[in-house]
């Protein structure tokens, strides 16, 4: 970090429909991401701000991602993220496939032309344990107000459907969820409603971050979510705040494919990181 802090720290800014993050590449030298740090480089006044916070390092495969959420907490997955940072490493690598290990175990990414990349996000989980939940329990109505469901794509997801997903002030909804006691590691937390059986509208509450445009994990738990209810089949349009998605709960796992931006590059300046604690 001593190199880092005399020279500056290097980051991608990039986004997947408005969700938007910060990215390292420390595959060149290491980069260490303290709670800190993330939370300096979240500050959208005093840093540059982001949804979530991403590193790339080498890895089994093509490359191991991590992630960070605004409040300094590890997020375990960010499909959104991954599909940023595929994007730019099919790119750069000039492969139509690649492998990527994560936290939540094997991801793979495609590219399905016209600039767009599709991530299979693994497998979903819906046991009460993987979830976690603090209490054995059957997840597809959970026995609280809304009877959301909870799902893990490698994180935790509470699904609420409703009639208007626009008509829920999700700065006062997200919060009382995301905290919810049924949620021993918190929850992100979405509104959804069904268009259309192979349509959805949703809105999400992300933990540690807020409310935000987008969300790929949040939208493979929703899909999921749907079509476990029966509202849905297994493939679905999911139109969120800043754009729309296409998820795909197939045998292999929940694919999830839509348009990437890489914004800009830029470097942190030393005295920027000697006021990181």
């Amino acid at each position: 970090m001593s190199t880092t802090r005399e020279t500056g720290l290097p980051f991608m800014k990039m986004h997947g429909l408005g969700n938007d993050f910060v990215v390292f590449d420390g595959r060149p030298r290491k980069i260490e991401i303290t709670p800190a740090l993330a939370r300096a480089v979240g500050d959208r006044h005093r840093g540059i701000g982001y949804d979530q916070l991403a590193l790339i390092e080498t890895g089994e495969g093509d490359a191991h991602l991590s992630f960070w959420n605004a409040d300094g907490s590890v997020a375990q997955a960010c499909g959104n993220a991954t599909r940023c940072i595929a994007r730019y490493l099919l790119d750069e690598t000039g492969k139509d496939r690649l492998h990527l290990t994560t936290i939540r175990g094997d991801l793979y990414a495609v590219d399905v032309g016209g600039g767009r990349t599709s991530v299979n996000m693994g497998a979903p989980m819906t046991d009460w344990r993987d979830i976690p939940l603090s209490e054995e329990m059957d997840t597809l109505e959970l026995p609280i107000e809304g009877a959301p469901t909870a799902t893990s794509m490698g994180n935790p997801h509470c699904t609420f459907f409703v009639e208007h997903a626009e008509a829920i002030p999700l700065d006062t909804f997200g919060p009382r969820y995301e905290h919810h006691p049924l949620f021993p590691e918190r929850t992100n937390v979405q509104v959804a409603s069904v268009i259309a059986p192979d349509h959805l509208r949703m809105r999400v509450w992300e933990r540690g971050v807020g409310v935000t445009l987008a969300s790929g994990s949040s939208s493979c738990a929703t899909a999921v979510s749907a079509a476990r209810r029966g509202l849905t089949g297994r493939k679905v349009r999911m139109d969120l705040d800043g754009g729309t998605l296409e998820i795909d709960w197939r045998d292999d796992g929940v694919w999830m494919t839509g348009e990437t931006m890489h914004v800009a590059d830029g470097v942190f300046r030393p005295e920027f990181l000697d006021r990181v604690e």
